[in-house]
């Protein structure tokens, strides 16, 4: 099989690739703000007094956003609600808007037109947060918190003390160098009864359409992770048709976005249940509510869960959850995108820059599919001189497509030429490059991340388009320095000298840090294709 065909292949199995990954993006969810939604009020889901919305739309336990306390943290700026003790706010600090810009990430907040918010109490027969009682006050000792040089912890005690003289104190944890967040509930029962509680954490999303388009396909929505299902999405169209109740010990409920992830990750030993829903003013939901809680009198009884907010770094979602790091979905070819992952990040390790990274994961892949390149075109070399006999026997058969293709058959076999031969090296590359392309989509760490001289952010597209452009020259060069075979349908000729230009055309979009991959591909490529024509001339096989 000729070379020509082997990049139409590619292009056409590229492109179908894309097709696909727009389908799947196309059969996302619009928005479903503003519409009544038919389902059970998540105040009652499976018997959870969980504070929901009224009938309105507006939600009844929304948190103030006055005399908010504030904390701040290394690498987090933190505002949390007196009413509930709701994070409101939460902004990246070490994570840019804008790569020329001061003004951290914002994940979480809460505005006139737009929600996302993490909220978490006490429900059940004791419970000091539901729709019936409202939200339980909470007093702090500073109305501003932060983590000082030299301090590896930081502690914001909020304190609540119900009408029978009950102390509850919600502890937030903040850790040096980290994104999550320990939530902790104290519940000193000075009562002469005993309590019963359960605790709930909960992400509110107001509902959104994806900003991904067909070369950036990001996923914005909720996933889950039960003992039976280490990863699912749960989009907000899978929201808004239908509730979850997932019972299962540990687990975890997210909220996912390109980059970023904000999870509540109950105990792993705890009885817990998944559940969602969409209210219906479009605030999509999800979270879990915890294990009962007896407290007898006299005692006191610690609650303890976790919450993420921050980058999809697989390390540190690793250490909270073992399933966590499963936020940062490679697709179907993730068992190949993992190791790719892993050489990508020790490579940058000792050079320190991501474009160098990304050049010598090129320089390894070709240099591991070499054998099989050059076996690619020895094959195509052989197919080649095989194209004079090809042609008499097209004549000499004609329209006889049966006794044609035993010829044929019986020359390859003549011959020692397999027709495919040409073919695996492509069919091996396209799995690798796919990885390659969901690795570099995914990693948090290419966001904004430079590379040399005019790329400053290899996770966007070349601003001046000059990577898009070279990678057009090399393929067309690539394609010249392999002439088109004689019996080459005309179209198919036609089609041939067009596909650099289509490429480019396509990769004008690409984030830089891929287009710079498949350009360097390409270099390497034509290298090899000199090394391998000078031996297989001296074998009289060019």
């Amino acid at each position: 099989m000729e070379s020509q065909r082997n990049i139409l292949l590619i292009g056409l199995l590229f492109v179908s690739f894309l097709m696909w990954q727009q389908w799947q993006t196309d059969k996302a969810p619009q928005p479903v703000a503003q519409q009544t939604v038919t389902q059970t009020n998540a105040a009652t889901i499976n018997g959870a007094d969980v504070p929901e919305a009224d009938s309105t739309g507006m939600p009844v336990d929304m948190p103030a956003t006055k005399n908010l306390i504030t904390i701040s943290t290394d690498q987090l700026d933190i505002k949390i609600s007196p009413v509930g003790g709701d994070i409101v706010y939460a902004a990246l600090v070490a994570h840019k808007v804008e790569i020329d810009k001061d003004d951290p990430f914002v994940i979480l907040e809460q505005t006139n037109d737009h929600t996302y918010i993490a909220q978490s109490g006490l429900i059940g027969r004791d419970g000091i947060d539901s729709s019936a009682k409202g939200r339980a006050a909470f007093t702090a000792q500073k109305s501003s918190y932060t983590l000082a040089d030299g301090q590896d912890t930081l502690s914001v005690p909020l304190t609540f003390t119900a009408d029978n003289g009950v102390t509850y104190v919600k502890t937030f944890t903040f850790t040096r160098g980290q994104y999550d967040v320990g939530v902790d509930y104290s519940i000193s029962n000075t009562s002469d009864t005993a309590l019963q509680v359960q605790m709930y954490g909960q992400i509110k999303q107001t509902i959104k359409e994806s900003e991904s388009s067909m070369m950036m396909p990001t996923y914005r929505g909720a996933a889950f992770s039960t003992q039976d299902t280490r990863y699912e999405k749960y989009d907000f169209e899978d929201m808004a048709d239908k509730n979850l109740g997932k019972a299962t010990l540990g687990g975890w409920a997210a909220m996912l976005q390109h980059y970023f992830v904000s999870a509540w990750i109950p105990p792993a030993t705890d009885s817990n249940t998944i559940f969602s829903s969409v209210s219906a003013g479009g605030l999509a939901n999800i979270g879990f509510r915890g294990a009962v809680y007896d407290i007898a009198p006299g005692t006191t009884q610690k609650i303890s869960s976790q919450f993420y907010v921050g980058p999809k770094n697989q390390k540190a979602l690793s250490a909270i959850s073992e399933t966590l790091n499963l936020v940062v979905d490679y697709g179907f070819l993730w068992w190949l995108a993992i190791p790719i992952h892993w050489l990508l990040m020790f490579y940058q390790s000792f050079v320190g820059n991501w474009g160098m990274a990304i050049i010598l994961i090129t320089l390894t892949v070709r240099g591991l599919l070499y054998p099989l390149t050059k076996a690619q075109y020895s094959s195509m070399a052989k197919m080649r001189n095989l194209q004079p006999k090809l042609a008499e026997m097209k004549e000499r058969f004609g329209d006889d497509r049966q006794k044609m293709g035993q010829a044929m058959m019986e020359l390859y076999k003549k011959e020692k030429v397999n027709p495919m031969g040409g073919c695996l090296p492509i069919l091996l590359q396209m799995p690798i490059f796919i990885a390659l392309y969901w690795v570099l989509l995914e990693s948090y760490e290419l966001r904004h991340a430079p590379f040399m001289l005019w790329i400053d952010d290899l996770s966007v597209q070349d601003p001046y388009y000059v990577l898009p452009l070279l990678m057009g020259v090399s393929m067309f060069l690539m394609q010249k320095m392999q002439p088109m075979a004689p019996t080459m349908d005309p179209m198919q000729v036609k089609m041939m000298q067009w596909m650099p230009v289509i490429f480019t055309v396509f990769f004008l979009w690409f984030p830089a840090g891929l287009v710079l991959y498949w350009l360097v591909g390409n270099l390497v490529a034509i290298t090899q294709q000199k090394i391998i024509y000078a031996g297989l001339e001296k074998k009289g096989l060019k």
